[in-house]
């Protein structure tokens, strides 16, 4: 594996496709493409306001900060997303408004191809080490949400401070496993090609 550090101060932010909010991403792969295969952001969601289409992608949206929204989908179905970190999967192409409960919020929001990605997202605490196996394929993108962390077994220790992310990529003359350590709380990715792509 080798690792890519995404520090929160260079998260480039950008309007929604819609124009009705602005949100910062993360990162996108392939890097810097139009046609992004899964892409990973902090929407900023300061009115009551539809979300963009994302056709052919399924998303995982995450609260991380604010007093939560309800989320209205056009078939009635709906969602509340509370404090501390509710989440909700859902199908990018289906129409849906989010209404905010009490002021502004920011939600990390997972988006990815559905025919070339398959992701898994996880919610953990940090508390002493957390260990990183190499997966043929496997990409992993770690965002912090509360705390400080740091990659010691490196020949340049790597820290981590509370709203950054760091991507664990796939790299046969890296090390088999990479060893996390720190206090606080993780959002993890694990990011594996589809039946459409053979490699992330």
């Amino acid at each position: 594996m080798r690792l890519l550090h995404l520090p929160a101060h260079e998260y480039r932010r950008e309007r929604w496709r819609n124009e009705r909010g602005w949100t910062r991403e993360i990162h996108r792969h392939p890097e810097g493409a139009a046609d992004w295969l899964w892409r990973a952001s902090i929407a900023e969601i300061d009115q009551d306001a539809p979300f963009s289409a994302f056709p052919g992608c399924d998303r995982e949206l995450v609260l991380l900060a604010g007093e939560g929204m309800h989320l209205h989908f056009d078939d009635g179905e709906t969602h509340t997303l509370l404090p501390p970190h509710d989440r909700l999967r859902f199908a990018g192409e289906r129409p849906l408004r989010a209404e905010l409960l009490s002021g502004p919020t920011h939600d990390f929001n997972l988006m990815w191809r559905r025919d070339a990605v398959e992701a898994t997202l996880l919610h953990r605490p940090l508390v002493g080490p957390m260990v990183f196996f190499a997966e043929p394929g496997v990409t992993w993108l770690a965002h912090l949400i509360r705390g400080q962390a740091w990659f010691k077994d490196l020949a340049r220790p790597l820290r981590l401070e509370q709203g950054d992310s760091v991507l664990l990529l796939p790299d046969p003359d890296g090390p088999s496993r990479l060893i996390l350590e720190g206090g606080g709380e993780l959002l993890l990715a694990k990011l594996r090609p589809g039946a459409a792509t053979t490699a992330i």
